[in-house]
């Protein structure tokens, strides 16, 4: 048996992988709590999360497409990319309040 995906199943499936975790959850409603772009350590700090913690879910948000990331001389500031939630998750950032 062959399964067929779809040509956004691969961004589907690291969507789901990246909300199966408690902690991405906290930065997710952190940041929908918010509705500003934040320093990652200060999501950290609210979210009670080690910094090398966070920079791991960081990373797993970003590559799933849910958050955005710059970096400023030395500090890196995240928000949510809300066009993905849009897309893929409508109506999901309500669900967290």
């Amino acid at each position: 048996m062959t399964i067929e995906l779809h040509a956004e199943d691969e961004q589907r499936v690291k969507i789901f992988k990246a909300l199966a975790d408690p902690t991405r959850i906290e930065i997710i409603r952190t940041l929908c709590k918010t509705q500003k772009e934040m320093a990652c350590g200060e999501v950290g700090e609210i979210c009670a999360v080690s910094k090398s913690n966070a920079s791991y879910h960081f990373r797993t948000l970003r590559e799933a497409g849910l958050i955005k990331v710059r970096k400023d001389a030395q500090t890196k500031f995240t928000k949510l990319d809300e066009e993905t939630f849009e897309k893929y998750l409508p109506g999901f950032l309500k669900t967290l309040f």
